[in-house]
């Protein structure tokens, strides 16, 4: 029997039209910046993919930046805008931004003097905007960027981010938002949500790993992280991957396309799921907002269960999910966006994500169920040896 594979928000399977696509160029030779035929060619496929990207995002194709992923593209937009609104010195960004965010602003602070102000959200981590314009005001031109992700990776709570972005664009402050998870899954409309610059990759949405884009509202140009060849409107250089283009470009219009239909059908199955562990395991903690939330996303306490502990024995009977802990070096450390949210360490340590995607099916939520009661029990009877 085939594992029950609940854990999409780290990559999700690639989409048959994703597959198609990258392999019809794998065989090809060309350098998209090459002026001969085949660079042509290799140029025409990765113009279509800005466009097809443009269009599925609400965005036009010139503010289409490939990247090498969601990181790359996080950076690229943190100390890019950073360094373009010098001698201004504040970051505002949300304290439950994924690391690929996070650890940028830090960077700044620890090597560039920047001041790195993060912006509280409440128990079910959303920030307010009351929160957001409230730090701006206190020194509106002292503020360099405010960056809010769409919708967060470990709890699912989805943010206001037109709000968000509307408050920043008031006080001519840029705003970005990581939308890594929100792509695909929520209606994500670039030129709608106010935002300035915009985070997508390629193996959340259903396409390759290796591969993004940071979309750049015209007129935004920030500094360059990576200098070369002058690629990407001189923002990002170096050599574009024209198939991990092309299937990432083939995942964002299908999962656009198919995005209504694929909320309706994963928010019903993402219910039964949490009403099921809930019966399961009666004294369960929900994480994140009880309603918006990512259609996929369902994150629980588990009270007395370390969650690698938890993970590990889930996994051992077929069931795959994530922590809501990062660990390093061994050690389980408390995740950061629960902490955030006011949870006590311990169940920021007992924590687990189960997100589901395009291949979910009744089957890997009846067979969490299944195994989930004697694994709780088991990790418990551990933890209290």
């Amino acid at each position: 029997m085939s594992p029950a594979y609940l854990d999409h928000a780290a990559t999700t399977p690639m989409l048959p039209e994703a597959i198609e696509a990258m392999t019809q160029q794998l065989g090809r030779v060309g350098n998209a910046s090459s002026l001969h035929a085949a660079g042509r060619q290799a140029r025409r496929v990765v113009e279509e993919s800005r466009e097809a990207i443009a269009d599925a995002l609400g965005a036009r194709p010139s503010e289409v930046v490939f990247t090498a992923g969601g990181t790359e593209a996080d950076n690229l937009a943190i100390k890019g805008l950073y360094w373009a609104r010098e001698p201004r010195r504040r970051i505002l960004i949300s304290s439950i931004e994924h690391h690929g965010a996070l650890d940028p602003a830090r960077w700044l602070a620890d090597r560039q003097g920047a001041e790195v102000e993060l912006l509280e959200v409440d128990s079910h981590g959303r920030v307010h905007p009351d929160t957001l314009r409230a730090a701006i005001e206190r020194d509106p031109e002292s503020v360099a960027l405010v960056s809010v992700m769409w919708a967060n990776n470990e709890v699912g709570t989805v943010q206001p981010i037109r709000v968000l972005a509307s408050i920043a664009r008031d006080h001519g402050i840029p705003f970005h938002t990581d939308a890594v998870q929100a792509v695909g899954v929520l209606p994500v409309s670039f030129a709608d949500s106010g935002a300035q610059a915009l985070t997508l990759s390629g193996h959340k949405v259903g396409g390759p790993m290796g591969v993004g884009a940071l979309l750049l509202e015209r007129g935004v140009t920030p500094v360059s992280v990576l200098h070369g060849g002058g690629q990407e409107r001189d923002v990002r250089s170096g050599t574009l991957d024209a198939p991990a283009i092309a299937g990432l470009a083939a995942a964002v219009e299908a999962a656009a396309k198919g995005q209504q239909a694929q909320a309706i059908r994963l928010s019903a199955l993402r219910d039964d799921l949490i009403r099921r562990v809930r019966q399961a395991v009666p004294d369960v903690i929900l994480n994140g907002d009880p309603v918006d939330r990512l259609p996929g996303n369902a994150h629980f306490s588990f009270p007395g269960c370390e969650g690698d502990a938890l993970l590990m024995l889930l996994d051992a009977k077929g069931v795959e999910c994530s922590t809501g802990s990062a660990c390093s070096a061994g050690v389980a450390q408390p995740s950061h966006v629960l902490l955030a949210m006011g949870a006590p360490a311990a169940a920021a340590r007992g924590s687990l994500r189960f997100t589901l995607g395009h291949t979910s099916t009744q089957d890997d939520v009846d067979r969490l169920i299944e195994v989930l009661p004697a694994a709780v029990e088991r990790a418990r009877r551990a933890g209290l040896s």
